[in-house]
């Protein structure tokens, strides 16, 4: 009897022992499918890439100057139509996008002055780090301080981190590095030599992938210099903006076809100069009451010349970051590693190509506003798909997250919008988008504003030394052409937009005097890097490629 009892014990010991065992694989073997689960992420961001050169955005240069890399993505996931930044410059966009947060939170106002990112705060790449994710950066950083949250970068380094297109200087891993080569291209190369050594592996990835083109001085690769050499580039239907009703604002910038500098022409320096005389003669054309006119041209032959120098060399650079995200696919492609990767293409905001005779980006005005942002990720992001929501760059950061199932107790100003990548509806979405841009007078002489951009309409107040309100209908008037905030017909359209701006500034804790703005204005946080026996014409001639 004793025996079988012990028998029968034996028996339930080992069925229990054998139950834990096969819940403790299952458990094991479920962990480890959702770590092979969780997705890579390839963040792709081009300085100063707008819509209005990418054909799958809009047909301007379609047939000129394709870019079917960047046209295949969205043919493959889901292309959205009114992501917008908010505060259209460089390094305070970044700084958004990194921390989920507006430029009054993070600290980040401005590139003029505006110091360097504190590096000691909150960043989604830490996140991720911590989460387990093999985390990496290449390219531009341009934010003062060293990255944190990643285990390998390599970033440019020279100009306040604006870097070099031809034979960059790299910060990599702490080291500064000179490279031999076109910087699209080297960067490309690093971020493929990482795929290489860390893809495989059983944890995820997360790669910034960050070019420094198509920014100013907007030097192409050697094989496409001539690209466009006999042929003229169309223009955009606003290029001979008058900027009637809009004096003190569109129309008191220096950021017109008459502002560029002899460099940005790439005319040839005399070989007797040198030092600052030299810098001198290359930089004419910057400021104002000078104007870079060829000897025998008129002011109008000349102001067309300019821009067709300018929008050949900058189509050109985006050929090359083009090319290279070719090469990323393709990497993706031959590894089996497509279906698992989320590929996000975007940048720091939009650019003007000639649009109201402007270049550069600033104002909250729809081609700086509106940043390109695709997506693709097989299996979540229909192919071929379009999001119209009203999103913010402070979003990127909680859907990156969402998107990989990590979890943070870091409060973001930005909200995901991970349900929008499968086709789901976001439910209490926003209606409106808060803008704040800050930097006066350097550079370009844009007066700070801020504002609110609705689905239909684009209301902004101009407040440093001038006190004008702007409204647009953007159903009406998608070239923003008329400024209606003196229009009777729209007294009520001003009234409620003034009254939700104000709701927005209260929401998001920016709801300061406009003398407490002017004083973000005017404080100096400081250069972006120390300055080390460096000359005023030195520190010009770097501003000079901001």
């Amino acid at each position: 009897m004793k025996l079988k009892i012990l028998t029968c014990l034996t028996f339930v010991f080992i069925s229990i022992v054998a139950v834990s065992c096969k819940d403790s694989k299952s458990e094991a073997k479920e962990e480890a499918t959702t770590e092979q689960e969780r997705p890579n992420i390839i963040y792709i961001m081009a300085d100063d890439l707008t819509t209005q050169a990418i054909t799958a955005y809009n047909d301007r240069f379609k047939g000129i100057a394709d870019t079917p890399n960047m046209d295949r993505l969205a043919k493959e996931g889901m292309i959205f139509q009114d992501v917008l930044v908010t505060n259209a410059i460089c390094g305070p966009s970044r700084a958004a996008i990194l921390t989920g947060d507006y430029s009054h939170v993070n600290g980040y106002y401005k590139n003029e002055s505006g110091g360097k990112f504190d590096a000691s705060q909150w960043t989604f790449p830490q996140q991720f780090q911590k989460s387990g994710y093999k985390t990496s950066l290449f390219g531009k950083w341009h934010l003062g301080s060293e990255p944190k949250g990643f285990d390998e970068f390599k970033y440019h380094a020279s100009a306040g981190q604006q870097g070099h297109y031809w034979d960059p200087t790299y910060n990599e891993n702490g080291k500064e590095v000179k490279e031999k080569g076109y910087a699209t291209n080297l960067t490309t190369n690093f971020a493929l030599d990482w795929l290489r050594k860390n893809s495989q592996d059983e944890k995820p990835f997360l790669m910034l992938l960050q070019y420094k083109a198509p920014h100013r001085p907007w030097e192409p690769d050697k094989k496409y210099e001539e690209l466009w050499e006999d042929q003229e580039l169309p223009y955009p239907s606003t290029f001979n903006d008058d900027y009637a009703g809009r004096e003190k604002t569109a129309g008191d910038t220096d950021m017109t076809m008459d502002f560029f500098h002899r460099r940005d022409m790439k005319m040839k320096t005399p070989d007797d100069l040198e030092g600052s005389a030299k810098r001198r003669w290359e930089l004419y054309g910057a400021k104002r009451g000078e104007v870079v006119i060829p000897e025998g041209m008129s002011k109008e032959e000349a102001r067309k010349w300019r821009y067709q120098t300018f929008i050949k060399d900058y189509l050109a650079t985006i050929k090359s970051v083009d090319d290279n995200i070719g090469r990323v696919l393709d990497y993706l492609d031959e590894n089996g590693l497509t279906e698992n990767t989320m590929i996000v293409l975007t940048s720091d905001q939009g650019f003007y190509l000639g649009d109201h005779g402007f270049f550069d980006k600033r104002f909250i005005y729809e081609e700086s506003l509106r940043m390109p942002f695709i997506v693709r990720y097989p299996g979540t992001v229909e192919a071929g798909s379009e999001n119209t929501d009203l999103i913010a760059n402070i979003d990127f950061a909680p859907t990156l997250l969402d998107v990989a199932g990590i979890e943070t107790d870091k409060k973001m100003q930005g909200e995901s919008f991970a349900k929008a990548l499968e086709g789901k509806e976001l439910e209490n979405w926003r209606d409106g988008v808060y803008y704040h841009y800050y930097e006066f007078p350097y550079w370009h002489h844009v007066q700070p504003h801020y504002g609110i951009r609705t689905d239909r309409y684009t209301l902004a107040h101009f407040y440093y030394n001038i006190d004008e309100w702007e409204l647009y209908d953007n159903r009406q008037d998608p070239e923003q052409l008329n400024n209606l905030i003196d229009d009777p017909e729209y007294a009520d359209v001003v009234k409620e937009l003034k009254a939700k701006l104000k709701e927005l500034m209260k929401k998001y804790h920016d709801d300061k005097s406009l003398e407490e703005f002017r004083e973000i204005t005017d404080k100096d946080f400081g250069d972006i890097v120390e300055r080390k026996g460096e000359t005023v014409e030195d520190i010009i001639n770097e501003k000079s490629e901001k």
